[in-house]
């Protein structure tokens, strides 16, 4: 079960998006990262955003190392100084969401965030501006705040544009007839693209159901017709009301000199005038549930799931840390009482549950995905039994300990992440106070098995039920009624606090990062990296990466190796599957361990006095693994499970088809593409005994590279790597899996998906080409032209002028080691766009190879190109990615420093030069995944 479908509460609503996985992607190869030393563009710089005086900042209070000042004109602003960071993030959080809105204004806080881009008399197309400046920004709304964060390059210059932008757009943005008028198509596509899931439409279905009253029974993107029809002096007027400093609250963290960005913010947010009129507050309390509610979704699909959720409190509430370990009693993995009953016994492919925070009461949810149909009412009567039984129950303090020392596992990485968390900071500053993370991190310290029953009792009782099924007994017992408690005496008390660990100021640059890193050859043909400085809080991360096998050896045998690398996190010799995710809870660790068909990967991150411990976990997990047959039984549901989830999914069919086009691999071949149903059909067949033949043949060291950056001793960590990992040998010998570009000829392939309301576009033509090639800094400008960001010819014609996509994206690309690369473009539309987008992105890409470049598109795609690697440099996690990439290809940041200095060299010339030279109009792979009979029915 995704978490993030069916249960989260929280509509990420991107006015700017960018492609998201579950994982994060690899970082690129170190001749992927660029500058702009010499290359320079025009960024409008907006003046102070009132003519008045600006308003003095008055400090409030100092918690743990954040400060907490308040601006004459009522806004909240928070610094939190972290030297060791490159980066600074600005974070403006307003206290306004869909909980806010009136009758027929649905979906509007969402729809102001899309609009916050549009820009202001002075500045307009923000989001191509922050591109330009190498930032990473974002925007989401929920029910109770909406937020506007940027992550760029710590510059003085950079700082205070962004400031300087956020204040002027927080009372001028201009919300003009004709910025509406295309971004409600594209709000409506994303509407349309929420509802391809249906487990994201039973969400909505059980609030909806669930909810009588209260505004936490509509989903934040709101309703069809509000979004359509929502006029442009309504929406200035719920701008107007809600947009002002008395509602805000501005974090700045990361690397800063704090008076002086005190001082700035005094100069632009505090020039912003005091509002004049008074909100009046949220007032509807949702009334004590008077008995069991059940809603059913009938929609296209492959997966049953089962949805409950029970009334239950705000996030400020003393109960609430209680009920949040009510939910994962039963709901952890492995350790859960209906993980034991449901997935261990096959009845269901997986269970998930959660308690969100709110400003308001919100309900506990608990879900189960099942795929026997027939399993359906047996899993239903289990769900209720478990849950509703719970209070009158043994409650274990082990139990209790299991969810506590996950959930401050959870707030210490937080805590020693600056950026992560001033963004998270939002979702307390939406309950009330920013300060309630601490009272929460306080709570769960306290929780008892007492506490769980007492909460369990009052809550989880039938009377109180909300019942969601998803199909391809009254009792007289109520819950009590909740309010929002007082928020003065949740914070109070809370002040002070001792910062441990500030770190190092480090400044990333590729000649600050290569002077820093080593490299060495460890026993074991284990090539290394370290890059060690001292971080907040002591934060480490590693990872290593094994080799094995050769493009003979490993035939036919993908799903075996990828199934080989999901056991072995499920138990050793020593330790049980719960066993081990109990010692890395106490470890403070987040290791994860995965293999595909020629590789085995540890990633581990934790703190400086654990990464010892927590590697010699991780080389427990890989080195002894015990394969447990029931284990294996659950790995293959949980797979297949996913699996069938991409049956019928737009996005998942086209990339498939396009890459099984383009890449006409072999099937039985490791770089084969497999269609669903042949992954489906691959893990069904694997059994025990095949697992255990292939580790024991091919699963080992002998080739491999470990990266390690953050606070540790890299001498320690080099001599327990050689210790634990020098003597392990794959017995197979290992050639690298070499790719190569096919030259297919263009074909174009329509797929029909019944009852889907977006369909997605892929658009693709391989090239033959190293990034050693000549050509290869003006093909990457070229792409960055194409569709790397806002300003690009893609996301122009299909996002900001067609108003056809929500998200329209192209790329160029070009391997380190082999001949194989490409250019291509995708899109999510409603199948009603289908026709128009599709012929859209095949003619952007077609007449690059016939139209010219202006000069001030290629110096702005130069620039915005190579201002993103900064960023990227500041991130611990890329910089590990890349320090092990280089180790494969034997590449420092020098190279990196060369390539920038020859993508700042690319002329227009260059560009059309290698457009006409590479794209080939008659050689695009065209792929449309949709439902047809919509399409169809939208054409003339």
């Amino acid at each position: 079960m995704r978490l993030g479908t069916l249960l989260s509460l929280s509509l990420l609503a991107c006015a700017n998006p960018k492609p998201t996985a579950t994982t994060p992607p690899p970082a690129p190869p170190i001749g992927d990262a660029h500058d702009a030393h010499d290359a320079h563009v025009a960024i409008a710089t907006p003046p102070v955003v009132a003519p008045v005086a600006p308003a003095h900042a008055t400090k409030v209070r100092t918690v743990e190392g954040i400060t907490e000042y308040k601006l004459g004109n009522g806004m909240a602003v928070l610094l939190f100084p972290d030297a060791t960071q490159s980066n600074v993030t600005v974070n403006v959080t307003y206290s306004v969401g869909s909980r806010h809105e009136g009758y027929g204004e649905t979906g509007m806080a969402h729809l102001i965030e899309h609009m916050m881009f549009k820009g202001t008399k002075r500045l307009r197309e923000i989001s191509t501006l922050l591109d330009a400046r190498g930032a990473q920004s974002n925007a989401s709304t929920d029910y109770d705040r909406t937020n506007y964060f940027e992550t760029f390059p710590a510059q003085a210059d950079n700082l205070d544009w962004v400031l300087e932008m956020e204040a002027d757009r927080m009372v001028n943005s201009t919300f003009l007839e004709s910025d509406l008028a295309s971004e409600f198509s594209v709000v409506r596509n994303e509407f349309e693209s929420g509802e391809n899931d249906p487990e994201t439409i039973l969400t909505e279905r059980i609030l909806s159901t669930a909810y009588l009253w209260h505004n936490y029974g509509k989903s934040v993107i709101g309703s069809r017709s509000d979004i359509e029809r929502v006029p442009a002096p309504t929406l200035r007027a719920f701008y107007a009301k809600f947009y002002q400093p008395d509602t805000a609250t501005l974090i700045v963290a990361g690397k800063l000199d704090e008076q002086k960005t005190l001082a700035k913010i005094e100069q632009t947010f505090g020039a912003v005038p005091t509002a004049t009129r008074v909100l009046p507050a949220t007032y509807s309390v949702e009334p004590v549930q008077d008995g069991e509610r059940e809603v059913t979704l009938r929609r296209a699909g492959d997966v049953s799931v089962v949805g409950m959720a029970w009334h239950g409190v705000a996030g400020t509430s003393p109960d609430h840390a209680a009920l949040h370990a009510a939910i994962d009693i039963l709901t952890h993995q492995p350790s859960g009482r209906l993980y034991k009953k449901l997935v261990e016994s096959k009845l269901a492919a997986s269970v998930a549950g959660d308690a969100p925070s709110n400003h308001d009461p919100q309900v506990a949810l608990i879900s189960a995905e099942i795929r026997d149909p027939k399993n359906v009412a047996r899993v239903e009567q289990i769900m209720r039994d478990e849950v509703e039984g719970l209070a009158a129950t043994k409650i274990d303090d082990k139990e209790v300990e299991r969810w506590r020392a996950g959930q401050q596992k959870q707030l210490e990485l937080t805590m020693v992440d600056s950026r992560r968390l001033a963004l998270e900071l939002s979702e307390f500053i939406a309950q009330g106070d920013w300060r309630t993370i601490f009272a929460y991190r306080e709570r769960v310290a306290k929780v008892t098995a007492a506490d769980v029953a007492r909460v369990a009792k009052l809550y989880l009782v039938s009377s109180n039920r909300t019942t969601g099924r998803f199909l391809p007994t009254p009792a007289s017992l109520r819950a009590p009624l909740t309010e929002t408690p007082d928020i003065a005496d949740v914070v109070k008390g809370i002040d002070g606090g001792e910062v441990k660990d500030q770190g190092e100021a480090f400044v990333a640059t590729p000649e600050t990062l290569e002077a820093r890193t080593t490299r060495t050859d460890l026993k074991g043909g284990i090539k290394a990296a370290f890059l060690p400085k001292k971080t907040r809080g002591g934060k480490v991360q590693l990872v290593l990466d094994l080799h094995f096998g050769d493009d003979k050896s490993l035939q036919g045998k993908r799903a075996i190796a990828e199934l080989a690398g999901a056991m072995l996190g499920r138990g050793t010799v020593k330790r049980s599957f719960q066993e081990l995710q109990d010692a890395e809870d106490l470890l403070k660790a987040r290791i994860t361990v995965g293999s595909d068909a020629s590789s085995l990967a540890i990633h581990i991150e934790t703190l400086r006095d654990k990464l010892g411990p927590a590697l010699e976990l991780a080389a427990e997990m890989v080195m002894a693994p015990s394969f447990p047959a029931k284990e294996l039984e659950l790995v293959k549901q949980e797979q297949l499970a996913a699996l069938q989830q991409q049956l019928q999914d737009p996005g998942a069919l086209a990339t498939i088809n396009a890459r099984q086009i383009g890449h006409p691999w072999p099937k039985a071949d490791p770089r084969y593409t497999p269609t669903v149903q042949e992954q489906i059909d691959e893990v069904q067949k694997v059994s025990l005994a095949d697992i255990k033949t292939f580790y024991a043949a091919y699963v080992g060291g002998g080739h491999g590279e470990l990266a390690v950056v953050g606070d540790f001793d890299p001498a320690a960590i080099g001599a327990q790597t050689e210790r634990l990992f020098g003597g392990w040998a794959s017995k197979k010998p290992y050639a690298r899996l070499v790719d190569k570009a096919f030259g297919v000829g263009g074909q174009a392939k329509t797929i029909d998906v019944k009852d889907k309301e977006n369909a997605q576009l892929v658009v693709e033509q391989d090239v033959a080409m190293r990034d050693t090639d000549p050509d290869y800094a003006a093909w990457i400008v070229l792409g960055q032209v194409l569709g790397g960001d806002n300003a690009s010819r893609v996301w122009q014609r299909l996002r900001e002028k067609g108003g056809l996509s929500y998200g329209a994206y192209a790329w160029t690309f070009a391997d380190a080691q082999d001949e194989v690369g490409g250019v291509g473009a995708e899109a999510i539309v409603a199948p009603q766009n289908a026709a128009k987008a599709k012929a859209a992105l095949v003619e952007e890409l077609a007449k690059l190879a016939t139209s010219s470049f202006t000069k001030a598109e290629v110096e702005e795609a130069k620039i915005s190109h190579l201002k993103s690697e900064e960023t990227e440099w500041s991130s611990d996690r890329s910089v590990l990615g890349t320090l092990a990439r280089g180790l494969v290809i034997g590449r420092t940041y020098k190279h990196s420093t060369e390539l920038r200095a020859k993508i700042s060299a690319v002329t227009v010339a260059d560009v059309e030069r290698v457009a006409k030279k590479y794209i080939h109009p008659e050689r695009l792979i065209v792929i449309e995944v949709g439902d047809q009979a919509k399409a169809k029915a939208a054409r003339p």
